[in-house]
């Protein structure tokens, strides 16, 4: 018998859906997955050798500090303080983490109790709501429209019962809309969390992606104060697969965190924490870089949108292409099984982020040129 802790919670959409297009593949269907937002790209060179020198010692593989060490805490306060203009002090106010998926379930487990609630975007990542269940607590959503440019309506929930609320997630870029910062929101949401006792986790992994303003909400004055900020080296540097992440925040509510962390995990290997300080330290050149290789990504991607008779919006940023679906399909649902059943490509139905996602599709810039051109020829014919 299973956990009660797993009920109501179904296995993640893309664990299941990557079954179902691998048992296509098996009949020899070759589907062109456009759904999933993993780079493609390796990581600077630079990350690569200081990784392959780091491993050859035959000091470095014991345990690590639950902390991580100096070096990468450094060099995550040297990039938020280079990056986002926040100051940050490297011992006390930034936790390195084994991804910062990870980093979610950290903190409902650190502050959320039986029936206590968390406040969840919708549409929004998915993992935001399974943690919250798992760790006992209760998703309550709130609703991110297309005409309020998928902004929360700070007033509207002010106006509810948020009593039993101890979280609010946020995600900005915004994923899966790509959506940016609205001057004044940080703002407001601050003031929104102070006025009501509601600790904020800022989401902050697609900043540098077709972004030419990274912004973090610890930027805010007083953030610091009512919010956490997980970040992520998965996008901005290619390193998905390396699982690094960081949490950044109070002295106070970081040793809260690490009360649970350093019960859950152990330290990360360390020459992965060497390669990330490297990564860290990359200049300009290295987002200009991969954003020009995504921005001629995207272009396709607009052209398979287009096709598809889809509408969008220009200045979305990260990693993701999202657009509203033509009317006269049900729903995303739909649409997606339309192509991957017909035309043998795989795009992601808005409605895994939420109810407010159903008649919007995604799809990922994570793929070659040839890649989106095959999807274009096959979904033209």
């Amino acid at each position: 018998m299973i956990a009660k802790r797993l009920e109501g919670i179904n296995e993640y959409y893309f664990s299941q859906k990557l079954r179902e297009i691998d048992a296509l593949n098996k009949e020899g269907k070759g589907i062109i997955n456009l759904g999933i937002g993993s780079p493609d790209l390796p990581p600077h060179p630079d990350v690569i050798r200081t990784l392959q020198e780091a491993v050859v010692s035959p000091s470095i593989h014991g345990y690590q500090g639950y902390k991580g060490i100096p070096a990468l805490r450094q060099a995550f306060a040297d990039w938020y303080q280079q990056w986002y203009r926040v100051s940050l002090n490297p011992d006390t106010e930034v936790l390195p983490l084994i991804g910062s998926k990870e980093g979610i379930m950290h903190i409902c487990m650190t502050y959320l109790d039986e029936g206590d609630e968390a406040l969840i975007p919708d549409p929004g990542y998915p993992t935001y709501g399974s943690a919250v269940k798992l760790a006992g607590g209760k998703p309550v959503s709130y609703l991110l429209k297309e005409e309020n440019n998928w902004y929360p309506d700070l007033k509207a929930l002010a106006a509810t019962d948020l009593s039993k609320v101890k979280l609010m997630f946020v995600n900005y870029p915004h994923m899966p809309t790509g959506q940016q910062v609205a001057p004044g929101l940080f703002e407001n949401l601050v003031r929104f969390a102070k006025e009501n006792q509601i600790l904020l986790v800022h989401d902050n992994p697609y900043s540098f992606i077709l972004n030419d303003n990274p912004v973090s909400l610890l930027e805010t004055p007083g953030a610091i104060d009512v919010a956490l900020e997980l970040n992520s080296l998965s996008k901005s540097h290619n390193m998905a697969g390396w699982r690094i992440g960081v949490l950044c925040g109070s002295k106070e509510r970081i040793e809260e965190v690490l009360r649970f962390k350093s019960n859950m995990d152990s330290g990360m290997f360390m020459p992965l924490q060497l390669a990330a300080a490297k990564a860290l330290s990359l200049g300009a050149d290295w987002y200009s870089h991969i954003n020009s290789i995504y921005a001629e990504r995207r272009e396709k991607v607009y052209q398979i949108m287009d096709i598809l008779g889809c509408k969008y919006e220009l200045n979305q940023v990260g990693l993701f292409v999202w657009a509203k679906i033509p009317d006269h399909y049900q729903d995303a649902y739909a649409l997606s099984d339309e192509i991957l059943y017909g035309s043998s490509v795989f795009l992601t139905p808005g409605g895994i982020f939420g109810s407010q996602g159903s008649r919007y599709i995604r799809i990922s810039l994570c793929g070659d040129l040839s890649r989106f051109e095959q999807a274009i020829s096959r979904i033209s014919k």
